[in-house]
């Protein structure tokens, strides 16, 4: 836990990356669930499994246009050997019920009507075309696990189940600026953004000119679970961020070993986790990607893992030993193309589409090293 004088904010020193990670781990815990409709729940981490309350189908059905009829009665039958139905077959469309006695839909033309009796020219297996009973879902069978975020299919799928609420993690965040500026402002709303497709939901400050101490009241907001704080983080004559949480709670750590972020912070307000972020953009942005995600997934008992794409360099990254160091690239095809590294200008920003982790063990990668490139937000 890092203690500050009551004058000056100054990083004591830059905490490994991996500890600042373990250090999150640890402390950081899921916030309460809570009962949620499922149209509302859409992009929430479930925070119990989403059960099928009946198997689905509940009665056989067709799964294409055609006739209704007894396997058993079709199997010599070919177009030379007409085999005799015992019965006139009932026309069946895909998603219809199978009447009574069958356990196959025969597509249209293998199947003869002559007055009152029908032939099959072709034969049939038994459950051929049908979908049987809880081949959809079991009964009580999990449609989507316990930490695992509802998408859109879900939603669609839970709906045709008969799910109409489901339990759900959902981290408020109260997302605070420091101070005003052109900075922080412009990664604002974005920022409110990524919260959300994160599984959290984003309780905005408009405050254009804060007072001062509005920092203060934030970390205080009842209505959250957690605080975002932008800005504030360096030490700057106004920087104040970190002075203010170990005013009214504790820090954690004050400066990570991460280029761009090396401002980062972490702490807590109360019980009520807090994360300091750079208002820089392009270090608020490292910073999110790097920590803030892996902090909101703890708040949320997230247990999914973004998969990397595999690509090869085409040109060489250096990195200075020591520190972890996000770097934009642009794929194309297999490859990925090297954008920026230490500060992220805004035109890298608006090209990449993908970033990779330098670890901070590493001097960098050769040109034709395979990396692993996540998405931008």
């Amino acid at each position: 836990m890092t203690a500050y004088p009551a004058a000056g904010q100054r990083i004591k020193r830059l905490t490994p990356l991996a500890d600042a990670l373990s250090t999150i781990d640890a402390l950081v815990r899921p916030v309460e669930p809570r009962e949620a409709d499922v149209n509302a729940a859409l992009g929430r981490v479930l925070a119990a499994d989403a059960i099928s309350p009946a198997a689905q189908p509940a009665v056989a059905l067709a799964l294409r246009d055609g006739w209704a009829v007894k396997s058993g009665e079709t199997t010599d039958a070919g177009s030379y050997a007409p085999a005799p139905l015992s019965a006139m077959p009932a026309r069946v469309e895909t998603g219809q019920p199978l009447p009574r006695g069958t356990d196959a839909v025969a597509p249209d033309e293998t199947v003869v009507c002559r007055g009152k009796t029908a032939e099959a020219l072709a034969a049939v297996a038994p459950g051929e075309g049908v979908l049987p009973p809880g081949a959809d879902i079991e009964a009580g069978g999990p449609l989507r696990r316990v930490g695992e975020r509802l998408r859109m299919i879900d939603r669609a799928v839970l709906a045709a189940a008969g799910v109409l609420r489901v339990i759900v993690r959902e981290p408020r965040i109260r997302l605070v600026r420091a101070r005003a500026g052109n900075a922080i402002a412009a990664g604002y709303d974005w920022f409110a953004d990524a919260i959300a497709s994160e599984g959290g939901a984003a309780i905005v400050d408009d405050t254009d000119a804060p007072a001062a101490d509005h920092l203060e009241v934030a970390l205080h907001h009842e209505a959250s679970d957690a605080v975002v704080v932008l800005g504030g983080t360096g030490s700057g004559m106004s920087d104040m961020s970190v002075l203010t949480l170990a005013k009214v709670g504790r820090v954690e750590f004050h400066g990570v070993g991460l280029t761009p972020g090396e401002t980062a912070g972490f702490g807590f307000a109360g019980a009520r986790p807090v994360l300091l972020l750079p208002g820089r953009m392009d270090a608020t942005l490292a910073a999110w990607l790097v920590i803030g995600r892996r902090w909101l997934a703890k708040l949320a008992a997230s247990t999914e893992e973004e998969t990397p794409v595999m690509a090869e360099l085409t040109r060489k990254v250096t990195s200075t030993v020591g520190m972890a160091e996000v770097v934009l690239v642009r794929r194309s095809g297999n490859s990925a193309e090297p954008l920026a590294s230490g500060y992220l200008p805004l035109s890298a920003l608006a090209r990449a589409d993908g970033w990779i982790l330098v670890p901070a063990e590493s001097e960098g990668y050769p040109a034709g090293t395979q990396v692993a490139v996540r998405p931008l937000l």
